[in-house]
């Protein structure tokens, strides 16, 4: 049962999963810290004067009912930099070097009825040959 275990995690492709999955939690943590010091602050000049930044208020007596645009805004930002990170920085260039390493298939196409009728031609007087027969009788 341990044997079992420890062939599973030792696949190459449970590994690379464990890899990708810290690698991208910790670029998840740059972006954060990028856009919630960067981005939010700038996101929250655009509120106006309010004090809540990027929204709106739902009840202008209850401060509680603030919808906060700029929260969503940047979490789509670190989504949006996160996926094109790891797609330019892994994906695409596993996809090129697999290209380069995998062998290329040489592909035979089916043979024409020509090319079929010649072969069939040549087997035919070949036979022939063989039993003494010509090919005009």
């Amino acid at each position: 049962m341990l044997k079992g275990f420890k062939d599973f995690l030792m696949r190459g492709n449970v590994l690379d999963l464990a890899v990708a999955v810290v690698m991208g939690t910790a670029f998840t943590a740059i972006v954060t810290s990028v856009t919630k010091g960067l981005i939010e602050p700038l996101l929250a000049t655009a509120g106006g004067n309010s004090e809540f930044g990027l929204g709106f208020q739902i009840l202008a007596s209850k401060p509680s009912t603030f919808v906060a645009i700029g929260p969503i805004i940047s979490a789509a930002i670190n989504f949006v930099t996160v996926a094109a990170v790891l797609y330019f920085v892994l994906i695409l260039p596993m996809k090129h070097l697999q290209a380069r390493l995998s062998k290329p298939t040489a592909v035979k196409a089916d043979p024409t009825e020509l090319e079929l009728l010649t072969e069939i031609r040549d087997l035919l007087a070949k036979q022939k040959a063989e039993t003494g027969e010509t090919l005009n009788k």
